[in-house]
């Protein structure tokens, strides 16, 4: 999944009550996306009896971005920020050797509305959270993917591979970020209900679009976040830090969710040291990408950019508790991009991941050729 990285310069100072909030000018729409394609080559040890395609296309972040922003009349910037998805990977049903996709072939994953000024930043609407955007972790150098969150990742699974908070991602929520004062900032959300829908693709349910009322007790609500991020320059080096907390509601008793962790990165004449640690106790019902109820996670990686060109290496460990106790997953990657311009990037993936169930050591190899374009 692609990160975001919020307010790393300051906000607009201006005042909330400085008169009669009236723009001069309709919002300004943009419409964007971007699409990431590989080609890979893939060496992966069988699974008992289940074997593995040696080759693979992958079609992945494949975005229609709709914006409308513009400035109040009294200095302060509203706007609507739209994600519409082209197909979704994550809606099918598995059945034998098949996949079938039940859900809608596009829906907006994300649609929220936000006001910012000299008090910070409001949001409201279905987005990611503050434990979620506040978050700085190893760096990416491929085009379009990476360790932490891949967008692609070769490898057989089962442990959480991600150290960023996933409980509420996407859900409707409200969320207010401060104004960025000596480099600090702070993110807060709330989550009334990650379900908000029914079937196969819940979020987008008669619930979220405000018809009806959610019920009490049923998959995880009441999700809180707290964030605290730091940005700023220290001589010649760029330092950006964070620090989350999420926790919520499940239905189960003794059950609730809970995720924290933190994350950093150095940058110094072209090179970018970042590195994260989460630990999360989910759940099934929680939704977040995840087969067990609990992990630990952390990363470290290291980027090279000069011009055009972009290489580095990244390293991602994970281990699971409870129902997937005992297993542990290795991600090492390497490879680099060239921008090509106007938002198209070709790059080389190299990885190689590990999983070790306790019982049976599972390896996968691979490499592929990558082409990011943005528009």
């Amino acid at each position: 999944m692609k990160k975001i990285l919020l307010g790393t310069t300051a906000l607009v100072t201006v005042g909330l009550l400085a008169g009669p909030a009236l723009a001069s000018d309709p919002l300004k729409v943009t419409v964007g996306g971007n699409v990431v394609t590989g080609f890979y080559v893939i060496d992966a040890d069988n699974a008992g009896a289940y074997k593995f395609q040696s080759t693979k296309v992958a079609l992945v972040a494949r975005n229609i971005d709709i914006k409308a922003e513009g400035t109040l009349d009294n200095g302060m910037t509203a706007g609507v920020d739209a994600k519409l998805q082209l197909g979704n990977d994550w809606s099918g049903v598995y059945t034998g050797n098949n996949t079938t996709n039940t859900g809608p072939w596009a829906s907006f994953r994300q649609l929220y509305a936000y006001l910012e000024g000299g008090f910070g930043r409001f949001e409201i609407g279905g987005t990611d959270g503050a434990s979620y955007k506040m978050h700085y972790t190893s760096p990416w150098f491929v085009p379009g993917n990476g360790v932490d969150s891949p967008n692609i990742y070769n490898g057989h699974g089962v442990v959480r591979a991600s150290t960023f908070s996933l409980l509420a991602t996407d859900s409707n929520k409200v969320s207010y970020f401060t104004p960025r004062l000596a480099g600090f900032q702070l993110g807060l959300s709330y989550t009334p209900d990650t379900t908000q829908g029914f079937g196969s693709n819940p979020h987008n349910g008669p619930l979220a679009n405000g018809l009806g009322l959610s019920l009490k007790d049923v998959g995880v609500q009441n999700v809180t976040e707290a964030a605290v991020n730091y940005a700023g320059t220290w001589g010649a080096v760029d330092v950006g830090a964070d620090a989350f907390w999420t926790k919520g509601s499940d239905f189960k008793p003794g059950n609730d969710p809970e995720e924290y962790g933190f994350g950093a990165n150095l940058g110094y004449a072209g090179f970018t040291l970042g590195g994260a640690w989460y630990k999360g106790k989910e759940t099934v019902s929680a939704g977040s990408a995840t087969t067990g109820t609990g992990s630990k996670v952390w990363t470290a990686g290291l980027k090279y950019a000069t011009g055009p060109w972009t290489v580095g290496i990244a390293y991602l460990k994970g281990e699971g508790t409870g129902f997937a106790s005992g297993a542990e997953n290795q991600s090492w990657q390497t490879g680099g991009g060239y921008n090509l311009g106007s938002g198209v990037d070709v790059g080389l993936d190299l990885q190689l991941n590990k999983l070790d169930t306790g019982t049976t050591t599972l390896d996968a190899k691979s490499a592929g050729l990558v082409l990011a374009i943005a528009f």
